[in-house]
């Protein structure tokens, strides 16, 4: 089992940067595909950002290539959604996700989820 609490979110103006963190429980941890997704209102939810367990892999949505960076801290179970250049349309809610081995960057199924944390950005 594994628990994923995200934080970090908030209200930020067009073009300013945050930081999304994830805390995850587990002993096994480090052999988890994390990811990101998120839903705007009205909208399904959507793949953002994907690592691999090593964190020498990623993958991203298109909308946010060169803008957001996901990572990871194995040592400390926290994975990252560093988001700069942020745009209205970005605006959702995000959501940690882990996958059990064997699992895919490209195809993430989110085996665990966090509770998610709402980012809004200003126009």
């Amino acid at each position: 089992q594994v628990q994923l609490v995200e934080s970090g979110g908030g209200l930020v103006q067009a073009g300013n940067s945050l930081r999304l963190s994830c805390a995850a429980s587990g002993r096994t941890f480090s052999r988890y595909t994390m990811g990101w997704f998120r839903q705007a209102p009205e909208k399904e939810r959507e793949f953002v950002a994907a690592i691999s367990w090593t964190g020498g892999s990623t993958n991203y949505a298109d909308s946010v290539k060169g803008r957001f960076t996901i990572s990871r801290d194995n040592a400390k179970n926290m994975v990252y959604l560093q988001m700069d250049s942020l745009q209205p349309e970005d605006t959702a809610v995000y959501y940690c996700a882990a996958d059990r081995p064997p699992s895919s960057l490209y195809h993430l199924v989110g085996d665990y989820w966090g509770q998610g944390t709402q980012v809004t950005v200003s126009s």
